[in-house]
């Protein structure tokens, strides 16, 4: 089941027309903190747990909660107010699971801010590669007891990524398919450029 309208939330290449609609002032500013608030203090501590020496296991649990927090907070609450693009798992009568994808349309006051917007992009998409980093530098360094929770950061921090790019580009769309067509656009759009010089 997908859920998707016509205007959808831009995610990086955004149109003049919708920029000048779109407010830099953050409407949210709470949800913005909590947005950012959650994943970098997982970052945090498991970077400085080894500076401040404690117990591992105060460590990976408070980690694992703050991961827990941040993934609902960004599944729950940020994606909705600060793009307007949620996605959730259902299971049908039959038993049958189906992952909804939706995306708000941009109509008045709805419009998400483009400070917001790019807020919560920059954190979605930069905490999943960090993550990736440390899992492999505790692989290369051999601290194996990391390792479950690294891999536990990455995967909550990359089924929220995976969720609403989904949600930005349709939940039945090819992530193959939609690369193809920005790349397509944007070669495009090059050539007219460079046609329009001549």
């Amino acid at each position: 089941m997908i859920g998707q309208y016509e205007d959808d939330v831009p995610l990086f290449d955004e149109d003049d027309e919708t920029r000048k609609q779109r407010s830099s002032k953050i409407k949210h500013p709470l949800a913005s903190f909590f947005h950012l608030f959650f994943r970098a203090s997982a970052i945090l501590v498991y970077l400085l747990c080894e500076v401040v020496s404690g117990s591992f296991i105060a460590y990976m649990v408070t980690i694992i909660l703050l991961l827990s927090c941040d993934f609902w907070t960004v599944k729950n609450i940020t994606g909705r107010l600060m793009v307007g693009l949620r996605w959730w798992n259902q299971v049908d009568d039959d038993g049958r699971s189906h992952w909804v994808f939706e995306a708000r349309k941009e109509t008045g006051r709805k419009v998400p801010s483009s400070a917001e917007s790019r807020i919560f992009w920059l954190g979605l998409i930069v905490c999943p590669i960090l993550w990736v980093f440390f899992v492999f530098s505790t692989l290369f360094s051999l601290k194996i007891k990391w390792l479950a929770v690294v891999i536990m950061g990455l995967v909550l921090q990359w089924a929220n990524l995976y969720g609403y790019v989904r949600c930005k580009v349709g939940g039945g769309t090819n992530l193959k398919n939609m690369a193809t067509s920005y790349f397509g656009r944007q070669f495009f759009k090059q050539a007219m450029n460079k046609q329009e010089e001549l």
